[in-house]
């Protein structure tokens, strides 16, 4: 733990991610605000958010993370922020013109500059944190994302209801620009010129192949197409269980977020301390984690108590914790580091089309049946995608090298 923490790129890594987190949260919380105010609560506009903010990724996230096996790792995730911070002046500009229409430009953005910098992001781990120390870095990570997790949206409530969207952008630029400043003191990643001397299309088709040779990541992307359906069917939906179910105001959502954070805190701190436990049982953790969010869906759109509602979200943070843990150590430590963003750019698009398609259709669906019919179909969706990551082989991680060999051989034919 304490070589971990020494380690300068994890500390400028981590610090970084946690300025953007923040940033993001505060986004969050007004995009979503501000547009209700500006709606009327119309639950297809508020979807819409969710739509914008997922659909760059959907489109860019395999040139994204293409280009990121190519480009420097440094130079990427600083240009990415200082884009980020650039364009919400813009942003700005068009809200204070009368131009409302303009805050659902902030997410696409950020969506966009993300699928560069994430990338970028996970090879400067590869690169720069032994295997062993992997588990623990990400399990530690995701803690420290989790209190903000839990502050975020009570900052974003508290920056929005006082001081109004202008302000929001403001603090969202100034965090941005303050992540990008930092990571200059990231040690120099120059890239192999070998690494950059093919095609960008070739370079999209060698990764295709390497997943689709990889048993492991074939089966993840089923379950992540299931998974992302599921979820975005309620993702644009939380603040009406509280309005509809609880009788709450929208401003309550940041109280269940933080309920949320705590356990994704919770469950980071415990997921860290057992990261070689996790290892060897990734797919009872997979199953058990994913179906035991199917059944807090269901049991979330039928409570009517806000203690109960506000342990399922506790609880569906531990179970977020376990499980993207288990998926980014898989990412980094199986992946070679010349295919980490190309499949996470192949694997990013099927989660989150599935995701962009619930989200597109869950105001339709909750306006022609109900809020709980939306609910229901998701828990259903997600419990199918536990029932199939059974499939998930955990033995087939040590075989990385045979499978990249046998893509590079098929490679060879195309």
């Amino acid at each position: 733990m304490k070589s971990l923490i020494q380690n300068k790129v994890f500390r400028i890594v981590a610090i970084a991610d946690l300025i953007q987190q923040m940033g993001i949260w505060i986004r969050n919380i007004a995009v979503l605000f501000y547009v209700m105010e500006q709606t009327n609560n119309d639950p297809v506009a508020v979807s819409l958010i969710t739509v914008f903010q997922l659909l760059p990724i959907f489109l860019f996230s395999i040139v994204g993370g293409t280009l990121a096996d190519r480009w420097n790792p440094k130079k990427t995730v600083i240009a990415g922020d200082l884009l980020s911070s650039a364009s919400i002046a813009v942003i700005l500009i068009c809200i204070v013109s009368g131009i409302w229409q303009a805050a659902f430009v902030a997410t696409v953005v950020s969506a966009v500059v993300s699928q560069f910098s994430q990338p970028s992001s996970a090879i400067l781990f590869k690169r720069h944190i032994p295997d062993a120390q992997v588990g623990i870095a990400i399990g530690i990570t995701q803690g420290l994302m989790s209190i903000f997790l839990i502050v975020g949206p009570m900052i974003g409530t508290l920056i929005y209801t006082s001081l109004g969207i202008h302000y929001s952008m403001i603090a969202l630029m100034i965090l941005f620009a303050s992540a990008a400043l930092i990571q200059f003191a990231l040690p120099p990643s120059p890239r192999d010129s070998s690494e950059t001397s093919s095609s960008l299309i070739r370079d999209m088709r060698e990764g295709l192949v390497y997943v689709l040779n990889h048993r492991n990541l074939t089966v993840l992307a089923v379950v992540m197409a299931l998974f992302g359906l599921g979820i975005g069917l309620i993702e644009p939906l939380d603040v009406y269980i509280l309005m509809e179910r609880l009788g709450l105001e929208k401003e309550s959502l940041q109280w269940f977020y933080a309920l949320a954070g705590i356990g994704l805190l919770i469950g980071g701190a415990v997921a860290a301390g057992s990261s070689e436990w996790l290892r060897s049982h990734a797919k009872l953790v997979m199953f058990a984690g994913i179906l035991a969010l199917a059944a807090s869906i269901a049991v979330e759109v039928l409570s009517r108590s806000v203690v109960l509602t506000g342990s399922m979200r506790f609880l569906v943070g531990m179970i977020q914790a376990f499980f993207q843990i288990v998926m980014n150590m898989f990412m980094i430590q199986w992946v070679e580091e010349k295919y980490v963003g190309r499949t996470s750019g192949i694997l990013a698009p099927i989660i989150t089309g599935g995701i962009l398609l619930g989200s597109a259709s869950s105001g339709f669906i909750m306006k022609s049946t109900s809020l709980m019919t939306a609910y229901f179909v998701s828990a259903a969706m997600i419990a199918i995608a536990a029932l199939y990551s059974l499939k998930f082989k955990i033995s087939e991680a040590s075989d990385n090298p045979t499978a990249a060999q046998t893509a590079d051989g098929k490679r060879s034919a195309l």
